[in-house]
């Protein structure tokens, strides 16, 4: 069994007093409730927790518990030789936990060689800071982790501050600056985690191979959890008794521990942990980077359950994290879970609602009765952060399928007689196997039209056909099969769910003249022809970005692929839900393309589609696996990703290939409410706020 290691750092009191940083209230109390969690509901022995606190003095914070258990201050030297301790200690496959709850800042870099003159690094404040000392700075920090990710160690880190500065709002102490501007003061330049050689050394080879995302370059050798993006702030107050404050991060991240104690990724955890915040505090987004599919405080890689997040709750309605842009209608259902549950398993849900108004990123669902949906919805359960799963499509969604009977004969598209006795009852089982499911219905008349035709081939397997038979969907389905329409019936649903979402468009959109998408060949030069991108397998291109608007964006790149997958590009390596693309931005993102499968695929057809908005849009909701199983195995190393990432790295992130009825997709948050309007207040068409564009290329041996 592996080891596990802790870290816990907590500064409320930062002694010399300093003019950059107000003291703070919540820290300490962060602390005690990770390592009362730790030890009570993991039963970690006190000697794996390191802790480092700074209480206020005289009070009755843990001052008392840290000098009974002669905790060290966490000042720099501390912290420094605390994260060595542990690279000493522990071995291979160990697990580590590192969670600090205090002020982040952003300073004058002392790495100019690195990040330019005038630029900044980001970074702990250490208890000792004063306006002269040390901070730990993102440099430092990525050769720490370093250490720690070299001798194999399984390493989790919580980041409960900001990474910027801000003020206080209301009755929240923002976790930064007192003024929320960086420091600018002249800081050491020494360094007490290694030489300046090998910091410049570790930070360069990482950036080298990994997008940086504030804190930490993203990669899957960790997790990290941070409370805010780089331009937000991180707030801390008072949940329950008096002014006794926590974090917000460790706050709704232990609840959530406590309430669904075992089984739960970290993206599980951070879906739940997100909707609450955002309820509650717009703009504080928190950041999950690394192995999101990995379990809490384990090892163990799980696959992902995508869903929607629920935002806002009343006793009517609900908010859903998805809206137009991710090819919402009113009309569809989604059934709302519990945090962690099975979404296969529809004994579990809480409600079911239907989207009644939507925006370019967000949908309003009213909560059905018993009589509406089959289902008595459990009113005191329903709370943000809840995942909310697809039940149904709206009726202008869903896909008409005809069952058709082939006549019988020995010509090519004849039916041959030994399978003509065989041909009604599978039809039929198809046809029971639709009822129901949401996506797909039966043509109703002879003289509608459908957009798929289910038969029976010549060699008695199920056939999915669009005027001719559609390729890439194996095994094969034998009729004989008793699994065989039910499968049959999951391939028509999927297909329904790709070409729904590879039809998405928005031509009304203001944002055409906002962005520059194009393909570009290995040199970085555009393709004769744009519109006819032919590459051989093996070839790299680039996908060039560039934001020539006044406003951020928000960018994704969905892959297309012939194998019915829908895939994530990792733009400039990050692997997040979004990019956010700034003024005057321009980005270049290497890509590697392959045919899936040399032994049966001579080419591949591909769209690569870019997703446009103006907030935190999340288009993981349309990911779909491959339907092609004669290819999963190649399909497992990824077969794209960013040169910017490791072949290891990418290995890691495949995953197993999720059954259908488990793998509905998320959408990210909207950090913005939407404002009351008065009657005569000017309404924005939601249509305005997003965009989609196309590239279509083909991959041939």
């Amino acid at each position: 069994m592996p080891d596990f290691y802790a870290l816990l750092i907590g500064i409320d009191y930062y002694y010399p007093r300093t003019k950059n940083y107000n003291n703070l209230k919540g820290c300490v109390r962060d602390i005690d409730k990770v390592a009362d969690y730790l030890e009570r509901s993991l039963k970690i022995t006190p000697e794996k927790i390191t802790r480092l606190t700074s209480p206020l003095p005289n009070t009755n914070s843990s001052a008392d518990v840290r000098m009974a258990r002669q905790e060290q201050a966490p000042t720099y030297q501390n912290i420094v030789n605390a994260f060595n301790q542990i690279a000493e200690t522990a071995q291979a496959q160990d697990l580590v936990y590192i969670h600090y709850s205090g002020h982040g800042a952003r300073m004058k870099t002392i790495f100019p060689e690195l990040k330019g003159e005038g630029q900044f690094d980001e970074g702990l404040v250490p208890m000792d800071v004063g306006d002269t000392g040390h901070y730990l700075r993102d440099v430092e920090m990525t050769t720490l982790l370093k250490r720690l990710t070299d001798k194999g160690l399984i390493v989790t880190m919580i980041f409960d501050s900001c990474h910027s500065g801000g003020a206080t709002r209301g009755d929240g102490e923002i976790r930064g600056s007192r003024d929320g501007e960086p420091d600018m003061n002249d800081r050491p330049y020494d360094s007490a985690v290694a030489t300046r050689e090998d910091l410049i050394q570790n930070w360069r080879l990482s950036i080298e191979h990994y997008q940086k995302e504030g804190w930490l370059p993203n990669q899957r050798n960790y997790v990290f959890l941070g409370a805010c993006r780089p331009t937000e702030y991180a707030y801390e107050v008072a949940f329950e008794t008096g002014n006794d404050r926590n974090g917000v991060l460790t706050y709704w991240m232990f609840d959530t521990l406590n309430a669904v104690p075992t089984g739960l990724t970290y993206q599980a955890l951070y879906d739940r942990v997100k909707g609450q915040i955002q309820s509650k505090f717009p703009n504080q987004l928190p950041m999950l980077l690394g192995e999101s599919d990995r379990l809490v405080f384990g090892s163990e890689i799980k696959p992902v359950q995508y869903s929607l997040t629920v935002n806002q709750v009343n006793s009517e309605e609900v908010t859903l994290d998805g809206g137009l842009a991710q090819g919402l209608s009113r009309g569809a259902r989604f059934a709302l879970y519990p945090v962690g549950s099975d979404f296969s398993d529809i004994t579990q849900r809480f409600a079911v609602v239907e989207i009644t108004e939507l925006e370019a990123i967000t949908a309003t669902a009213k909560i059905l009765t018993a009589q509406e949906s089959g289902i008595a919805p459990v009113i005191d359960k329903l709370e943000p952060g809840l995942p909310a799963v697809m039940e149904s499509a709206p009726l202008d969604l869903k896909h008409l399928v005809r069952l058709y009977q082939k006549a019988v004969g020995n010509r090519e598209y004849e039916l041959p007689p030994e399978l003509a006795a065989k041909q009604d009852p599978a039809l039929e089982q198809v046809r029971r196997a639709m009822q129901g499911n949401g996506w797909v219905t039966e043509v109703q008349g002879n003289e509608e039209e459908g957009h798929y035709q289910v038969a029976v081939d010549r060699q008695g397997k199920y056939e999915i056909s669009r005027l001719t038979p559609i390729e890439n969907l194996t095994p094969p389905l034998s009729i004989d099969d008793p699994d065989a329409p039910t499968e049959v019936v999951k391939r028509l649903v999927h297909l329904a769910k790709y070409q729904t979402a590879q039809a998405l468009d928005n031509p009304t959109s203001e944002f055409k003249k906002a962005i520059e998408y194009e393909l570009l060949d290995a040199d970085k030069q555009p393709f004769p022809d744009p519109n006819h991108i032919s590459l051989k397998s093996g070839d790299r291109a680039y996908v060039r970005l560039k934001n020539i608007s006044s406003q951020l964006l928000t960018v994704a790149i969905l892959d297309f692929e012939a194998t019915w997958k829908i895939s994530q590009i990792p733009i400039q390596g990050h692997r997040g839900a979004f990019y956010s693309l700034h003024p005057e931005e321009e980005i270049f993102t290497r890509l590697r393309f392959e045919v899936p499968n040399r032994e049966y695929y001579q080419q591949s057809k591909e769209t690569l589609k870019l997703f446009v908005t103006c907030g935190n849009a999340n288009f993981q909701w349309l990911i779909l696996p491959p339907l092609d199983s004669q290819q999963v195995p190649e399909e497992d190393k990824r077969r794209y990703y960013a040169l910017r990432g490791s072949l290891h790295a990418a290995h890691r992130n495949a995953g197993t290939p999720h059954h259908l009825t488990k793998r509905l997709s998320k959408i990210g948050a909207d950090t913005n409410n939407p404002p009351t309007l008065n009657r005569a207040s000017y309404d924005p068409d939601p249509n305005a706020d997003w965009l989609t564009q196309s590239i279509l290329l083909t991959v041939r041996l």
